[in-house]
């Protein structure tokens, strides 16, 4: 089954052909996890880094902010049975996509609160696709834990 992830969202799935894929991750990131053994995958979506930005949105949609998002992303996984020691961690976006745009820096602080949390919690990025200026889309095939983003018609392995 494909399942689209939009902003603010997160998806697993656990079959073999399960697909998943978000589009337009500009400055927001896409993190994609999968544990082979136990045939969990899935992608989180989040716009902003962290919640102090916005209380009210981050008590309706904690999974709008990385330090929300990605906590109750994970426990998710471990509760469909995925393992923090199998578990591989592909990360893509935090772009600047408007160019001399560095007012807030959004996407280069959506990198930073990610990476702050999985280094916390003594969980490595296998690979990542990051920063620059291009957005892009993030895909995760469950069965094989083949991901890959595309970007302006380009495929490009992780």
């Amino acid at each position: 089954m494909r399942y689209t992830v939009g902003i603010s969202e997160m998806t697993f799935g656990t079959s073999p052909g399960d697909l998943m894929v978000t589009h337009a991750l500009g400055s927001c990131i896409g993190i994609a996890i999968h544990d082979p053994v136990a045939n969990v995958g899935g992608i989180l979506h989040y716009m902003l880094p962290v919640s102090s930005l916005d209380a009210d949105k981050a008590k309706r949609n904690p999974l709008m902010f990385g330090d929300t998002g990605i906590p109750d992303f994970f426990k998710e996984a471990y509760r469909l049975g995925a393992q923090k020691n199998r578990i591989r961690i592909v990360m893509a976006g935090g772009a600047n996509v408007i160019a001399g745009n560095h007012n807030f820096d959004i996407g280069n602080r959506n990198i930073t609160i990610a990476r702050k949390l999985f280094w916390k919690n003594n969980l490595l990025i296998d690979a990542e696709q990051v920063g620059g200026t291009i957005p892009r889309t993030l895909y995760l095939e469950v069965g094989s834990g083949h991901t890959w983003f595309t970007s302006r018609g380009e495929i490009i392995e992780l």
